[in-house]
C-alpha cells in the first residue's frame, strides 16, 4: 500500500560527519531540496560554518560512533541515515575498527527501519588489502548489508573540492619544497568532483537510487600520480622536481613519517603527515571498475555528468600562486601608452573645405 506524499520538510535526514569536507556538499544539496537536516558529530560546534537555510532547518547534535546511546539519539526519527564518517590515518581514540569497521554496523542496526541507509565507502575499499585502511572500509560495507541488505553504498575516488586534502596539500608541498618525493607516482586516480558525489547521496535520499546496490564514483578523466601533481605545479605556475620513490623506500618513508606525527603529538604540519598504511594505499589503482560501468553503477549511471578537475581546481588554487589572483599583467590587457610628444591638432590646413554640422534629415534616404 503507497503511503501518503511526503515533502522534503517534512521529512529528517540525519548525516552523520555532515561537519567534514564532503559533508558541506551533502548539507548544502539537502538543504537546497528543502529537507530537515540534523548533523551528527563528535564536535557540534564544528558545524557552524553550514549554510542555515531556513530557520530551525539544520541542526548540530553530538554524536560518537564510539557511544552507543549517542547514536541512537542522532538517528531517532529520522527518515534517512547517511553515513559520510571516515579517517585516513588513524590518532589517538579513533581508530579504522571501530570508526569504519564497526561504526557502519552500529548505525544499521539503530536507525529506523523504514529509513533510507546511505553509507559512503571507498573505491579502494578490499577485505585482501595489506592496508588497514581498506580493509576496515570493506568491513565496513560488509557489516552494513549484513544488518540492512537494502542499504546504498557509494565508493568514490579521490574527491576534490575547496579545502579538499590533495591539490591544496600538494600546491603548499610546491611552495615549500624544491623537489616532490612520490610514493606510487604510476597509480592511477579518478578525481571526483565532491559536490556531484553530494549530488548522487542527495538523489538516494530523494528515492531515485536502486537500494541493496554499491556505486562507484570517479570523475571524467583518469590520471596517474604524477600526472596530477604535475597539474597543481602547472596551475600555480611552479616548476618543480619530480622524483618516484620505488615501492620499499616510500613505504620506509610513510613510516618515519607516521612516527614523527606520533612523536610530536599530532603537531607535524598536515602537509608533511604521511603513514606506512597511506604508502600501501598507494600502490593500487583507484579508479572505477569496469563491472560497475556494464551494470550502470556510476555517476553517469545516475544521470549524473561529473565535472573535470581542470573546471574546478583552478578556481581555488590561484591562491599559491607567486602573485595569486593580483597579477596586473594576467588580469588586464593595458592599453597603448599616450604618445605625448606628439603634436596637437590645430583644426584643418589651409584650403581644406569641410564640411559644416550635418542633420539627422540630411541623412535620411542615404
Amino acid at each position: 500500500m503507497i503511503g501518503p506524499i511526503r515533502t522534503p520538510a517534512q521529512q529528517l535526514v540525519t548525516v552523520f560527519g555532515g561537519s567534514g569536507f564532503l559533508g558541506r556538499y551533502v548539507v548544502s544539496a539537502l538543504a537546497k531540496r528543502g529537507y530537515r537536516i540534523r548533523i551528527a558529530t563528535r564536535l557540534p560546534n564544528r558545524a557552524n560554518f553550514l549554510p542555515q537555510g531556513m530557520v530551525g532547518q539544520i541542526h548540530a547534535v553530538q554524536a560518537n560512533l564510539r557511544n552507543r546511546d549517542s547514536v541512537a539519539h542522532a538517528v531517532a526519527g529520522a527518515d534517512h541515515v547517511i553515513n559520510l564518517v571516515g579517517i585516513l590515518k588513524e590518532s589517538g581514540r579513533q581508530r579504522f575498527d571501530d570508526l569504519q569497521a564497526e561504526g557502519p554496523r552500529l548505525i544499521a542496526e539503530l536507525a529506523p527501519p523504514r529509513a533510507t541507509l546511505i553509507h559512503v565507502s571507498a573505491i579502494g575499499a578490499d577485505s585482501s588489502s595489506e592496508s588497514a585502511y581498506a580493509r576496515s572500509k570493506a568491513a565496513g560495507e560488509a557489516s552494513l548489508f549484513r544488518a540492512r541488505p537494502d542499504a546504498i553504498v557509494l565508493r568514490p575516488s579521490l574527491m576534490f573540492g575547496p579545502g579538499d586534502s590533495f591539490f591544496n596539500r600538494f600546491a603548499a608541498l610546491a611552495r615549500m619544497l624544491p623537489v616532490l618525493p612520490l610514493a606510487g607516482a604510476e597509480t592511477r586516480m579518478q578525481p571526483v568532483y565532491a559536490a556531484d558525489v553530494a549530488e548522487a547521496i542527495a538523489r538516494a535520499v530523494e528515492g531515485k537510487v536502486e537500494q541493496g546496490r554499491v556505486y562507484e564514483c570517479g570523475g571524467p578523466e583518469i590520471r596517474t600520480f604524477r600526472e596530477l601533481v604535475q597539474f597543481v605545479l602547472d596551475v600555480t605556475e611552479r616548476r618543480r622536481l619530480i622524483v618516484s620513490l620505488p615501492t620499499p623506500v616510500a613505504r620506509m618513508q610513510g613510516s618515519v613519517l607516521g612516527f614523527l606525527d606520533t612523536l610530536t603529538l599530532g603537531l607535524l604540519p598536515d602537509a608533511f603527515v604521511m603513514t606506512r598504511d597511506q604508502a600501501i594505499m598507494l600502490e593500487t589503482d583507484n579508479v572505477v571498475s569496469e563491472a560497475a560501468k556494464r551494470e550502470g553503477r556510476t555517476l553517469e549511471g545516475l544521470g549524473i555528468l561529473p565535472d573535470s578537475c581542470e573546471a574546478i581546481v583552478p578556481s581555488y588554487l590561484v591562491r599559491f600562486r607567486k602573485t595569486g589572483q593580483f597579477d596586473l599583467q594576467r588580469n588586464t590587457v593595458p592599453s597603448p601608452a599616450p604618445d605625448l610628444m606628439r603634436e596637437e591638432s590645430k583644426g584643418p590646413a589651409p584650403g581644406v573645405q569641410t564640411l559644416g554640422p550635418v542633420s539627422r534629415g540630411d541623412t535620411a534616404g542615404h
